[in-house]
């Protein structure tokens, strides 16, 4: 049990590191404390596990704007550019492991899907940071494209839209100073290491010793499962995607099934008891959760 409660505490860790990121991201619109940050990271991952759509983004956004008094869409912004800095560490991830892990015979289409599923995150990526810096720069010009694109739509989505995109613009920056953008890169590598790392402790925790290259390779499927739209929790794509990484180091199916079910237990269960306790010692109610999903809206 010893590397049940490590596991737990190294997810704990990387939300942590999270927050600390997020603070990096923000730091050129307002110095935020990390015991405002933390609070809204641990209630957004709660969300996510709950809510549908990962809706956990808007209300982490939504928690931090009214606690620091800043603009839901500006603070929603920054958690695009954090999620940039993910998809292209997942992606370093992704490469590290297609020339490290040599999967067994009859997993070939696996590995043409990683690299199709691999291929894809980066031109989505890539087209999302082509468009912020657009957005950015090009402000009128790209609204007026964004605008003409979204004429074949109801007139409110275009109403709605523009506004908030006008809103989201204050959020896209970076601070320019070496030694932030040295902490956002440092900070985004030991959150993945840390996202890591609770794999690995599962495995010990059944008694099998695989090197670090092996849990990396079964995260990297649990992000591209969490990706494809699915219940609350990710029940069903989440167990899939660790069942079908785990074959791939010939673990028996039963042993493999507990095994992804203790993956996403330790991932899904403690974090909601934490969002909830935030919840409550923050005096945040459900109905500020609704308001959240309706600035979705």
């Amino acid at each position: 049990y010893r590397y049940i409660v490590l596991a737990v505490a190294l997810t704990f860790v990387s939300y942590f590191l999270r927050a600390v990121r997020w603070r990096y991201l923000l730091i050129s619109e307002k110095e935020i404390p990390l015991s405002s940050l933390y609070p809204a990271t641990v209630i957004g991952y709660m969300a996510n596990n709950l809510l549908p759509a990962r809706l956990g983004e808007f209300v982490r956004a939504y928690i931090l704007a009214r606690r620091e008094q800043l603009e839901t869409p500006s603070v929603f912004a920054s958690l695009v550019i954090d999620r940039l800095f993910d998809g292209f560490t997942v992606l370093v991830m992704l490469l590290i492991t297609l020339f490290t892990v040599r999967l067994p015979p009859g997993m070939e289409d696996a590995a043409l899907a990683l690299k199709a599923g691999g291929a894809a995150m980066f031109l989505l990526y890539c087209g999302v940071l082509v468009f912020l810096f657009f957005l950015k720069l090009q402000t009128m010009r790209t609204l007026s494209l964004v605008r003409f694109l979204l004429k074949p739509f109801p007139e409110r989505i275009s109403e709605g839209a523009i506004p908030m995109l006008g809103s989201f613009i204050g959020g896209i920056r970076l601070s320019s100073r070496s030694r932030h953008i040295a902490a956002i890169i440092g900070s985004s590598i030991l959150i993945w290491t840390f996202a890591v790392l609770p794999v690995d402790m599962t495995l010990r925790s059944f008694g099998i010793d695989l090197p670090i290259t092996a849990s990396m390779f079964i995260m990297v499927l649990l992000v591209f499962a969490v990706m494809v739209p699915a219940s609350p929790g990710f029940i069903g794509t989440y167990h899939y995607a660790c069942f079908k990484g785990l074959s791939a180091f010939e673990i028996p199916e039963a042993t493999a099934l507990s095994i992804a079910l203790i993956i996403h237990g330790t991932a899904f269960f403690p974090v909601i008891i934490a969002g909830f306790y935030h919840l409550w010692r923050d005096k945040i109610s459900l109905s500020d959760i609704q308001k959240a999903e309706e600035v979705r809206g």
